[in-house]
């Protein structure tokens, strides 16, 4: 019986991740090319057709071998017609990407937000394998979410369900959001805002060791708490605290079994996850809270391909 595969291909404003993935999910080849964001995004769509094909060539496979493409991109996806309403990082506004990407490649086309892919990946083969319910976050520049609920991902009317990252979390006096808000979840816990509210400690602690250093990264603030750094401590505090109440609110919506956390900032491990567990705990209803346990994501920058493969293997028919 012949050999078949899917390709996954997550978009992002800088590369896209591209892989050819056999249906039991191991990784033929894996690869990026730049994103190419002039004249807004126009050549993206035949950049990837092109990387596909020399892809198959050097692999030596027929395109008859391949069920399909799945493909992430950022900002608010239509899942059902692969319609891209927006997406900011790339330049898209409503574009109709999946038949475009159907057209030039003759392959069948599913779409969703890159970071329901990543959850995807995570509960088919990463940290959330095996569980029907799990809430997965991605802490980086900004905030992704995507949810599994009974075994499917959930996108919503419109392509916005899992917006995580644009949860109102501060009525007042938050920072502005790309959303065109302010206060979002992204603006308070993301790597940006840790260096962000480090820099407003400084008025209060002068002193901090952090103050000294000129480009300041999330991965300092960790340190500096780690070293005892009482500017960085209590930033990380805020960050964990508000974060942990938003997934105490999220786990009475959808009762899920794990939460797993993905991206930049997840590298910080324990100390993370210690303080965030504990604000969870103390706003969770106690019910909910017991069946669901933490997971560092364990996929890195696989994830949103092997979700991308998974989203073919799930829709394909024949």
């Amino acid at each position: 019986m012949k050999e078949l595969y899917s390709i996954g291909a997550d978009i992002g404003g800088t590369t896209v991740k591209l892989a050819v993935i056999s249906t039991d999910g191991v990784i033929v080849k894996k690869w990026e090319i730049p994103t190419d964001t002039t004249n807004k995004g126009a050549n993206i769509t035949a950049d990837i057709k092109t990387a596909i094909e020399l892809a198959l060539k050097e692999l030596d496979l027929h395109k008859s071998s391949i069920l399909g493409i799945g493909a992430g991109a950022p900002g608010f996806v239509d899942s059902s017609t692969g319609y891209i309403n927006e997406a900011i990082n790339i330049g898209w506004k409503n574009f109709d990407f999946g038949n475009e990407l159907q057209e030039l490649t003759g392959l069948p086309v599913w779409v969703d937000n890159d970071a329901n892919l990543a959850a995807l990946g995570e509960n088919w083969l990463g940290a959330g394998r095996g569980v029907d319910n799990m809430i997965a976050v991605t802490l980086g520049t900004g905030v992704g979410g995507g949810i599994v609920a009974n075994g499917e991902v959930i996108n919503g009317a419109n392509g916005t369900a899992a917006e995580i990252g644009h949860m109102l979390v501060k009525t007042s006096g938050g920072a502005p959001c790309n959303c065109g808000r302010s206060g979002c979840l992204e603006t308070e816990t993301s790597a940006t805002a840790i260096v962000r509210k480090a820099k407003e400690k400084f008025q209060e602690y002068p002193d901090s060791n952090l103050s000294k250093l000129d480009n300041i990264t999330a991965k300092d603030v960790f340190q500096a708490a780690h070293q005892g750094d009482r500017a960085a401590a209590e930033v990380l505090q805020n960050v964990t605290d508000t974060l942990g109440l938003a997934l105490s609110n999220l786990t009475v919506v959808t009762n899920p079994s794990k939460i797993v956390l993905g991206g930049g900032v997840s590298a910080a491990g324990d100390q993370l996850l210690t303080p965030l567990k504990e604000a969870y705990d103390s706003y969770v209803l106690p019910r909910a809270g017991e069946a669901c346990t933490f997971e560092l994501a364990e996929l890195g920058n696989d994830a949103g391909v092997i979700g991308g493969a998974f989203l073919v293997k799930q829709y394909h028919k024949g």
